[in-house]
């Protein structure tokens, strides 16, 4: 098997996350623990994934502070896959995913399932990216600052 590169080092936020998500299992089962899921079972029901492949990711998950593992919420001697904090806080990123699937992966009136509010069942506005000043922002009006790279002085 190849050795996968790591970004754990990387000076970029985007190569680090990708490190932590960046592959299509890993997303979909934080997807799926969004839409309620947590048991392995459950997971690679919806998923269709090997369960070798699935455990590799969901302890991936669990040793990346992603999902924990729980006692059973039914006081079975099972255990149970939930979203930390930092889970919790891919939301954003799952939407936009989601969003962007929507407009670009499905044909005119193609049927896909549909994220709503909950509350009053209405789709969700489209995520907008904005500046500190509340400003939409676009990729025209945005820049990378670059880390400055760490000299060593030879003496």
């Amino acid at each position: 098997m190849v050795k996968r590169t790591s970004f754990d080092d990387s000076e970029c936020p985007v190569a680090r996350s990708v490190d932590a998500v960046g592959d299509w299992w890993s997303l979909l089962i934080v997807r799926d623990a969004f839409d309620g899921k947590r048991r392995f079972g459950e997971f690679q029901r919806s998923l269709g994934v090997a369960k070798n492949i699935l455990t590799t990711r969901l302890r991936a998950l669990v040793a990346g502070g992603i999902l924990d593992q729980v006692p059973a919420s039914d006081g079975s001697a099972y255990r149970e896959y939930v979203l930390t904090p930092r889970g919790r806080d891919l939301f954003p990123v799952v939407v936009a995913l989601r969003q962007w699937g929507e407009a670009h992966s499905f044909r005119p009136g193609e049927p896909h399932s549909r994220l709503v509010d909950r509350r009053d069942g209405r789709p969700l506005g489209p995520l907008r990216v904005r500046a500190g000043d509340g400003r939409d922002v676009t990729p025209d009006d945005t820049v990378v600052v670059k880390v400055e790279p760490v000299t060593t002085d030879p003496s």
